[in-house]
């Protein structure tokens, strides 16, 4: 079994780190990072274990291989660069993204046939450029057939990923997962960057309140592109985020925040802003999420650094 991860930061290089366990893994990285994996090894800790891994790291592919699967993990916002530099190859594989957000399948599937959606709501840190820690878990990764559906196919990478000792699920309604942690990322992702504290401080009131607002905004955003998700109303979401999500993943902090840190652009466009630019589709205000994420557009600008 051959796998290729593109564009692979903290959360590629972790996952291409735990899949080299039971599969030939090659991963297109930055030029430092493959530097420093070349010299020392990958370093895993956390959640998924303690440990140096060896696996291959590039930053280019030959355009003639092949692998039975690709991932794509690249940030929201390369991921029309990675499906133009490396279309070939994503046409004639199954390509599988593990990226936040709404938008990136639908990208994908202008140039590979055969997409599977993927959503992790695992906290990933970097230690260095060959060092991440797998700082919280939320719940397991889930795998489908986008925009629905499954097959043997998809069910085969649920049993590899699950052998190489990540926590996974398949699902039939990949796209209504991909919202449900796009709901979970509008509500905790920017408001912990902006206000630069881990996700557990956000049970405050005042940011809870906040929190409120942008949930009932992306339901009503929701019903009207016809998604169905996995809570049945607002209040049944906030219950389970307050009672399980929220715990689960209070000392993480937010990757928004280490890319303002590090002055790179944000994921803000595939999370809150495509909550308003949708919403704007169907006629329906969410000011909410619009504020947020002019409010990182900001921050992401030369006045705001």
């Amino acid at each position: 079994m051959r796998i290729a991860v593109l564009g692979a930061g903290a959360v590629g290089l972790s996952v291409a780190a735990r899949l080299s366990r039971v599969a030939e893994v090659v991963a297109v990285t930055r030029e430092r990072c493959v530097a420093a994996i070349g010299r020392d090894g990958f370093h895993l800790s956390g959640r998924w274990g303690d440990g140096v891994c060896e696996f291959a790291v590039t930053t280019s592919l030959d355009p003639g291989e092949k692998f039975d699967y690709v991932f794509v993990t690249a940030k929201s916002v390369d991921t029309a660069a990675i499906c133009r530099e490396f279309a070939p190859l994503l046409a004639r594989s199954e390509t599988v993204s593990l990226q936040n957000g709404i938008g990136n399948e639908e990208i994908i599937a202008g140039v590979a046939d055969r997409v599977i959606g993927g959503m992790i709501i695992t906290g990933f840190e970097w230690r260095s450029d060959n060092a991440v820690h797998v700082s919280v878990e939320g719940g397991p990764m889930k795998l489908g057939r986008f925009p629905a559906g499954t097959d043997s196919t998809v069910e085969a990478l649920v049993d590899l990923v699950r052998r190489a000792g990540i926590p996974v699920e398949g699902s039939a309604a990949i796209r209504t997962e991909i919202w449900g942690k796009t709901m979970y990322n509008c509500a905790l992702n920017p408001l912990g960057a902006l206000m630069n504290v881990p996700y557990g401080c956000l049970a405050e009131p005042h940011s809870w309140a906040v929190i409120e607002a942008i949930v009932t905004e992306v339901y009503e955003v929701a019903a009207a592109e016809g998604i169905s998700l996995a809570w049945p109303d607002p209040e049944s979401y906030l219950a389970f985020l307050a009672s399980t999500q929220l715990p689960n993943t209070a000392g993480h902090h937010s990757s928004m925040l280490q890319d303002l840190a590090r002055g790179r652009l944000t994921e803000i466009d595939f999370m809150n802003g495509a909550i308003a630019a949708i919403g704007a589709r169907h006629g329906i205000r969410a000011p909410y999420n619009a504020c947020i994420a002019d409010l990182v557009r900001f921050r992401e600008s030369p006045a705001g650094r």
